[in-house]
C-alpha cells in the first residue's frame, strides 16, 4: 500500500475531516479554522479536500474542494463566478519573438481591455466603449435570453455593463500572458471570470442564504457559510444562475483569446495555433458523482483534476506555470490546485515590498513594474515548485511554462 500524500485533521471524536495536500507548503490558522467550520456542517460530503495553495478567503478557505449533498453555500463559490484559465499553443518558437516585447504587450492591452474606472466622470477603461461585432453577437446568441428570464425572477440582478464587459480582463490577479514552455514554443495563457454580472450574482444570492439562516434561525460558526437548501424558493433559481455565470465567464476567456491572438498576429505576424489546454474554471459549484452518490461540488480556487483531463496551474509574475493532465484521484475529488497561492494579504505586500524588489522578481518579463501591482509581485505568492511538489499523487505535468509577457488590470 502506498503513503497517502495528505495530511488529516478532524474534531477529536472524528467528525469534520479535511484531507490536506499541503505538505511542505504553510498553512495559516485563521484557513486551519475556516476549514474545520465548514467540515463541521452537516451536509457535508465524506470530507473536505484542501490544495496546497489554501489561504484564508472571504466566506470560505481558497483553495479548498466542498461536496454538499443538497445544499450549496453560496459565499464559498464566492462572486467571482466561473474565475478560471485559459491557453493556447501557437506556431511561434521563442526565435520568432523580438528582443524587445514592450510593443507586443502594448497591442494586446490595446486590444484587451482591463484595469477598472478611474473617476466616476470617465468610461470604466475596464469595458468596451463599443463592444466588437463578435462580442455583441456572442451575448445576443448565447447569453442574453437566459439572462433576462433570471432578472425576471430577480430584477436586483440586472445591470447594463453585461455585453461591455464579455471579453475583458478586470483586475486583481487577472491576467493575460506571453509564456514559452519547455521546448520554446510560444503560448499564450489568460486568467478571467464572469466580471461585474457574476459579482452581482454571487453578492445577490449570499445575501439571500443569509436572510434564509434568519428565517429558520440557524446559527452558523460564520455568517459567510449561510447556505441554500434543495426545495427552497431561492436554491432552483441560484443553481441556474451560477451556471449561466459560469457559461459567461468560459465565453469570456474566448472572447480575450481572439482579441489576444489578433493583436499578436499584428506584431508578431501569421501564425497558427494547435494543442489547447482545457478551458477551465477554478471558482465554481457542479454536479457531481462521488463514492457513489450525487453531490454538489465547490471548487473554490481549484481544478477539476480528473483522470485524463488537462487543467492549468499558474505560477504568479516571473515565475512557472503548468499544463497538467489530472490523474483522477477520488480523494481529492478529482481536483488540483489553481495556482501558487497567496502567502499574504495584498495589503502586507504593498507594505512589505519595494518597487526595487519587485522589478528584481520579474526580470526578465516584460511586465508593468509600478506601485499599481506590488501586490501581485511574485513574493507574495507561496513557492510553486512546492505547491506541485505537494501534489504530485493529484496531476502529472504535461508543460512547464515561462512568462515573458505578463498584462495585468
Amino acid at each position: 500500500m502506498s503513503e497517502r500524500n495528505y495530511e488529516v485533521m478532524s474534531d477529536a471524536d472524528g467528525r469534520g475531516v479535511v484531507k490536506m495536500w499541503t505538505r511542505g507548503v504553510p498553512v495559516e490558522d485563521e484557513a486551519r479554522q475556516q476549514l474545520h467550520n465548514v467540515a463541521n456542517l452537516p451536509f457535508i460530503h465524506k470530507w473536505i479536500a484542501v490544495m496546497p495553495d489554501v489561504h484564508w478567503g472571504m466566506g470560505a478557505t481558497i483553495g479548498s474542494v466542498i461536496p454538499t449533498k443538497r445544499a450549496i453555500i453560496p459565499a464559498a463559490v464566492g462572486v467571482d463566478l466561473g474565475c478560471g484559465m485559459m491557453a493556447v499553443k501557437t506556431s511561434l518558437r521563442a526565435h520568432n519573438l523580438p528582443d524587445s516585447l514592450k510593443e507586443t504587450r502594448t497591442a494586446i492591452e490595446a486590444a484587451v481591455p482591463h484595469g477598472r474606472v478611474v473617476s466616476r466622470k470617465k468610461r470604466d477603461k475596464g469595458s468596451w466603449g463599443n463592444p466588437p461585432d463578435a462580442v455583441a453577437a456572442t451575448w445576443d446568441r448565447e447569453l442574453r435570453r437566459d439572462f433576462e428570464r433570471i432578472c425576471d425572477k430577480h430584477p436586483a440582478i440586472r445591470q447594463s455593463n453585461n455585453l461591455k464587459h464579455l471579453g475583458t480582463l478586470g483586475t486583481g490577479n487577472h491576467f493575460i500572458e506571453l509564456c514559452l514552455d519547455e521546448a520554446d514554443d510560444v503560448w499564450v495563457m489568460l486568467h478571467s471570470g464572469s466580471r461585474g454580472v457574476g459579482n452581482r450574482i454571487g453578492s445577490y444570492f449570499i445575501r439571500m442564504a443569509k436572510k434564509d439562516m434568519e428565517t429558520w434561525h440557524i446559527n452558523l460558526p460564520d455568517k459567510n457559510l449561510a447556505y441554500l437548501s434543495e426545495g427552497t424558493n431561492h436554491f432552483d433559481d441560484y443553481v441556474e444562475a451560477v451556471g449561466w455565470a459560469q457559461r459567461y465567464a468560459r465565453l469570456n476567456r474566448e472572447q480575450m483569446m481572439v482579441s489576444t491572438l489578433a493583436a499578436l498576429r499584428k506584431t508578431l505576424g501569421e501564425f497558427t495555433t494547435g494543442e489547447m489546454a482545457v478551458n477551465c474554471h477554478h471558482n465554481y459549484v457542479e454536479k457531481e458523482t462521488h463514492y457513489g452518490e450525487e453531490v454538489y461540488v465547490t471548487r473554490k480556487g481549484a481544478v477539476r483534476a480528473g483522470k485524463g483531463e488537462l487543467g492549468i496551474i499558474p505560477g504568479s509574475m516571473g515565475t512557472r506555470s503548468y499544463i497538467v493532465r489530472g490523474k483522477g484521484n477520488e480523494e481529492s475529488f478529482c481536483s488540483c490546485s489553481h495556482g501558487a497561492g497567496r502567502a499574504m494579504s495584498r495589503t502586507q505586500a504593498k507594505k512589505r515590498f519595494t518597487l526595487e524588489d519587485h522589478a528584481s522578481a520579474t526580470e526578465g518579463v516584460e511586465c508593468r513594474k509600478d506601485a499599481s501591482v506590488i501586490d501581485e509581485t511574485p513574493m507574495a505568492y507561496k513557492d510553486i515548485d512546492a505547491v506541485m511538489a505537494a501534489q504530485s499523487d493529484l496531476v502529472d505535468v504535461v508543460h512547464t511554462l515561462k512568462q515573458v509577457v505578463c498584462v495585468k488590470g
